[in-house]
């Protein structure tokens, strides 16, 4: 049914049981005491209307935080990727050398909207990693308000757009609650993708507000949807109230894995990274040199651990490993045109001088995600490297495009972040936390182009902006009492180019590996996985001599090194961090499906995100379709979960009830009824996935409670996490199965379709994980 597939935003879910709600919904304003003088006649009254909180002529905001970007990679800091829109920004306001994210996404995202630090915002990793404890439960306070629930609350219209991924895994139900989606957390319009750290740039699946959006199947870039869709909140918001400012969010999915672009951006550097990421370093610091981003006695640092020595590779990978460049450079670019098309849109209806524009070229450093040979596919995390680079030849034609989940090699990552070393997640080392920021505010910078060197951390932004824009920091909000506000407002540098740095103190810690900085001095320890945090190594350097932490002195300086190690150990029991934490923890992935057994799903309803989703703890389960078969012409999707690169598909085609397992390294697994036909009438549909503790599995069909097929699966897949959702009667964005072309919508009539699950504790002794 058509109208099945279009009508995939309207909500109805039944018989689930969601985690209750996870805090208090948002609270409205008081109603203000009439003022006015009520007659027995309305010519004998004189009537009072509530005053609307106006900003009148208040200076208009706008945040871009783009993703998994090294110091050195974009033009406006000395890369060798042209971003014309960032340039222009920076030449016209400042850039910030000395600016720190987290070193991984949520948590800057946090730290950013709150202006706290990321453990004292509950979101010291991922939702999806979330523990028990308040530095991790990734259950973001209300006493820690945004900068979308302030800025509303004086006047301005908020809308948000791109990636959000700071929601509660058991919020992201059709169900909610939705208070801490986008729109309960003071955005009044949201359109992008709430859960997960990347997303596909040609087959989004995208959200609006709080509402799946139906899949277009256009060809759009993410990167236009997005540009498209700031520009429409902004136009209808100047036609509706013109002298209302605006807060504008961006938060791309751009340069996070995967990298897909246009061939017309990525051929634009076709033979440009032929000569290697060695010499990529040694050029991008001397333009970081010229251009004074950094000191002129800055030295490259030797490559990271298993980054290899450009001259000792083959003919083979400098073709593969140039080519992944060339996109990824592609992908930046484009990312920047489109943003350019954004702030154009503001410059074109008069707004831009009367606009501070706030940019964070990254939530982190460069991604080490991508291993040593990068990655065309999700081939799996277990394929040998030798293998790995094998298939990345073969499909070297696939990078780029929506047949690709590409993320360069680690050498480029490592290029990309000169002069630092290390990358993203290393919470201990500058390559993990050092991005550029860019300032622009005509109105109130004098020295266009500056450059400052005050420290700077992701949560100064939101007490930036309330300076810049007269605003205080609200002593409550919503009826909630406010905590304070934790970050340090990096006004006082606006003009003054010598001024001392305001923010002294400051700590980092991602998956155990941390670091303490304070007045130019950082000790850090770089943690091993599995490894006694006691074992952990630290390090020591005075990076306002040391700019890229090439000289140790933890052996020279012990008295330093021990004050800076007490002094994180304060600073972690004051804001959450303890107890640290590095994945190698019993763990179940905190989902409103936990303890639940069975869930019934209805036609209509909206997508549920996969890492959300009843599939996402993996356990054995059945899938019980109660549909009406019309007769041999009765095709279409039951149920789906996932895409092309993995997931499963129920489902009717050629007058057979089939199943579709697909494993994230490209292995699908198919099993088809073995029955000339399916009965006719009221059927019940079933596919049982049963999983064996040798991580094998069996797949059995049944209509009417009759076996009609079977067949195995070799290799289960442990946790796909996948960029698509689970959907009742469609499949969309990218077809599970071969044998179809998404939506396959259904053309009989489901009545509801119900997933029994096999209960956890079963599930952990019959060996699924």
């Amino acid at each position: 049914m058509k109208g099945m597939y279009h009508n995939i935003t309207r909500l109805s879910i039944g018989a689930l049981a969601i985690a209750a709600s996870t805090g208090l919904y948002a609270q409205h304003a008081p109603t203000a005491a009439y003022t006015g003088k009520i007659g027995k006649t309305v010519a004998e009254t004189q009537q009072s209307w509530p005053e609307k909180k106006k900003a009148k002529g208040a200076l208009n905001v706008v945040w871009i935080l783009l993703d998994d970007i090294g110091y050195g990679a974009v033009s406006t800091f000395g890369g060798l990727i042209n971003t014309p829109t960032l340039d222009s920004l920076a030449n016209n306001g400042l850039r910030y050398t000395n600016f720190h994210t987290t070193a991984i996404c949520a948590p800057t995202r946090a730290s950013l909207l709150t202006g706290r630090n990321q453990h004292s915002a509950h979101m010291g990793l991922f939702p999806e990693t979330a523990i028990g404890t308040p530095g991790y439960d990734a259950i973001m306070p209300f006493e820690k308000a945004t900068i979308a629930e302030i800025l509303k609350d004086n006047g301005y219209n908020t809308f948000a757009l791109g990636k959000w991924h700071i929601t509660p895994l058991a919020d992201l139900t059709p169900a909610g609650p939705f208070n801490r989606w986008p729109t309960g957390r003071g955005f009044e319009q949201f359109y992008g993708f709430p859960s997960r750290g990347s997303i596909d740039q040609w087959h989004p699946e995208l959200w609006e507000g709080t509402h799946r959006e139906a899949d277009r199947q256009d060809g759009k870039h993410f990167n236009e949807l997005l540009a498209n869709r700031a520009i429409s909140y902004l136009s209808g918001q100047k036609s509706g109230n013109p002298e209302k400012p605006f807060f504008l969010y961006i938060a791309t999915g751009a340069g996070h894995a995967p990298h897909q672009v246009a061939k017309q951006w990525s051929d634009k550097y076709k033979g440009k990274f032929d000569a290697g990421w060695d010499a990529y370093r040694e050029q991008v610091l001397a333009n970081q040199i010229k251009l004074g981003v950094v000191p002129k006695n800055t030295k490259l640092p030797p490559r990271n651990p298993g980054v290899k020595d450009w001259n000792t590779l083959s003919a083979d990978e400098k073709k593969l490993y140039a080519r992944f460049m060339e996109t990824y450079a592609g992908f930046l670019e484009y990312t920047d045109y489109e943003i350019g098309h954004v702030i154009n849109h503001i410059r074109d209806s008069g707004e831009l001088d009367n606009t501070l524009v706030i940019v964070s070229v990254g939530d982190n450093g460069a991604s080490k995600e991508g291993t040593f040979v990068g990655t065309v596919n999700n081939f799996g995390a277990d394929l040998p490297e030798e293998q790995r680079l094998k298939k990345n030849l073969e499909q070297i034609d696939l990078i780029g495009t929506e047949f690709s989940k590409v993320n360069y090699p680690l050498g480029w990552a490592a290029a990309t972040n000169v002069p630092f070393r290390q990358w993203k997640q290393d919470a201990n080392a500058e390559g993990g936390t050092h991005n550029p920021l860019i300032v622009f505010y005509p109105k109130g910078i004098k020295e266009k182009g500056g450059i400052r060197n005050q420290y700077g951390h992701v949560s100064d932004i939101l007490p930036t902006t309330l300076e810049l824009l007269n605003v205080k920091a609200p002593a409550v909000v919503n009826g909630i009492k406010q905590d304070p506000i934790e970050g340090t407002s990096l006004a006082y540098s606006l003009n003054d180019a010598n001024a001392k740095s305001r923010h002294t103190v400051q700590y980092y810690e991602i998956k155990g590996s941390r670091s303490i900085y304070k007045d130019g001095w950082k000790a850090g320890a770089l943690h091993v996985r599995g490894q006694d945090f006691e074992k952990d190594k630290w390090e020591l350097y005075n990076v306002n001599e040391d700019f890229n932490e090439t000289n140790d002195l933890a052996a020279s300086q012990p008295a330093k090194l021990k004050e800076l190690k007490a002094l994180f150990d304060s600073e972690a029991v004051k804001y959450n961090v303890y107890p640290l934490k590095d994945g190698t923890e019993p763990f179940t992935l905190p989902t409103a499906y936990n303890d639940v057994d069975k869930v019934v799903l209805y036609p209509g309803q909206s997508t549920i995100i996969d890492i959300a989703s009843p599939f996402a703890l993996k356990r054995s389960f059945s899938i019980v379709a109660d549909v009406e078969v019309a007769g041999v012409e009765t095709e279409g999707v039951l149920l789906s979960r996932g895409g092309s690169v993995g997931g499963l598909s129920f489902f009717i085609q050629n007058h057979k009830l089939q199943f579709v397992y697909a494993v994230g390294d490209g292995t699908k697994y198919a099993v088809s009824s073995n029955q000339t036909t399916l009965p006719s009438g009221k059927v019940e549909l079933k596919a049982s996935v049963q999983y064996e503790q040798n991580g094998a599995g069996l797949i059995t069909l049944y209509a009417n409670n009759s076996k009609i097929g079977e067949g195995p699966i070799a290799k289960t897949s442990d946790a796909l996490y996948l960029h698509e959702g689970v959907n009742v009667g469609f499949d969309d964005l990218t077809p599970v199965g071969d044998t179809y072309k998404v939506p396959f919508a259904f053309t009989g009539k489901i009545n509801k379709v119900t997933i029994d699950l096999v209960p956890a504790q079963q599930a952990h002794l019959s060996g699924s994980k």
